[in-house]
């Protein structure tokens, strides 16, 4: 039995990654799930805005890059986020006059609120494709790995090897300091506490003097800004293309759904039940049973429940069984 090497082989292919992986999806359901509570409806668009705000980051990364500008050894792209985030809310507030404003005016049934957002979704996704093109794109320009296999063999000694990408750190560090802010912000500042009152109970926030289109503006500018920084870690951790956060999409909604649409908290925690869960199901345990188990043996099978380009699928049954027995989620959103 070695269960060092075996929970370096867990380490390496389930648990790093799947941190990572939940931390992405975390910061994706918090905007889904600020979007519901405040403006009532859920934003099927909110996929596309990643891929946009994460191409318009991309741009600003070659833009900085053309002109010799660097934060090695950190990506580049972190240094252009901000560039992204200000042009997609510049997008989303200019959409929310456009289109979705009318509708709220009429106080349309959420319904009706929800596929205009498709439709806002395919727009979306033309503009994202004619401005950053359809290839995958790699722009991860940083410090490529903090640990990596072989140096970590050489000086362990085990037969496996541990790699820590850089990105994966950055993601989970960004994560926890943008959940920071967002909870200092909604609890600690006037505009926060409006935005709050207005989730609980707009007629009376109306009462009470807080300006809706001030909300509604605010409310969109942070679904923006978390929006294009889990898009970017994404893209970071992985590579950019404008189709994959279109599915990625149904992961997000599982993440905010589990936890309790609505519920901030709940979106986090749902991020990465939701993410374990599909790295979990679709590993196969061979190496790691192998490890575990008598000198020389080796399973016959895999051990793997699924295949990987089953990981939706994991995100989609989970996402029924919730909306079948719980339909509020692990932490009490509102009802779907």
């Amino acid at each position: 039995m070695d269960i060092l090497n075996a929970l370096v082989a867990l380490l390496n292919f389930v648990i790093i990654p799947a941190s990572s992986y939940g931390a992405q999806l975390a910061l994706g359901a918090l905007g889904v799930t600020l979007i519901y509570g405040i403006l009532r409806f859920s934003n099927f668009a909110h996929g596309d805005t990643m891929a946009f705000g994460t191409g318009v980051t991309i741009l600003g990364t070659w833009g900085l890059q053309a002109m010799g500008v660097s934060i090695a050894p950190l990506p580049t792209a972190l240094l252009a986020l901000p560039f992204g985030i200000a042009v997609t809310a510049l997008l989303v507030l200019g959409t929310d006059r456009a289109v979705y404003r009318f509708y709220r005016k009429k106080k349309s049934d959420p319904v009706i609120l929800v596929m205009v957002s498709v439709g806002v979704m395919f727009i979306m996704n033309g503009i994202t494709r004619f401005v950053i093109g359809v290839d995958e794109i790699q722009f991860d320009d940083g410090e490529r790995f903090l640990i990596s296999a072989k140096a970590f063999k050489e000086a362990t000694g085990l037969a496996e090897g541990l790699s820590l990408r850089s990105t994966q750190v950055i993601t989970v560090v960004t994560a926890v300091l943008v959940v920071w802010a967002l909870f200092w912000f909604l609890n600690s500042t006037r505009t926060g506490k409006s935005m709050r009152a207005f989730s609980d109970n707009e007629d009376l926030a109306l009462l009470s003097g807080i300006n809706p289109e001030r909300v509604v503006a605010v409310t969109w500018i942070i679904a923006a800004g978390l929006a294009t920084i889990a898009g970017t870690l994404y893209g970071l951790d992985k590579s950019f293309k404008a189709f994959n956060y279109f599915q990625l999409l149904l992961p997000i909604f599982a993440a905010a759904i589990v936890g309790g649409l609505g519920n901030p908290l709940g979106a986090i925690a749902g991020g990465f039940i939701i993410a374990f869960s599909e790295v979990s199901v679709t590993y196969a345990f061979k190496k790691v049973a192998g490890y575990l188990g008598p000198e020389g043996w080796q399973p016959d099978s895999m051990l793997q429940l699924l295949g990987t380009e089953y990981k939706f699928a994991v995100s989609f049954a989970i996402l029924i069984i919730v909306l079948l027995f719980k339909p509020t989620g692990l932490f009490k959103g509102k009802s779907v």
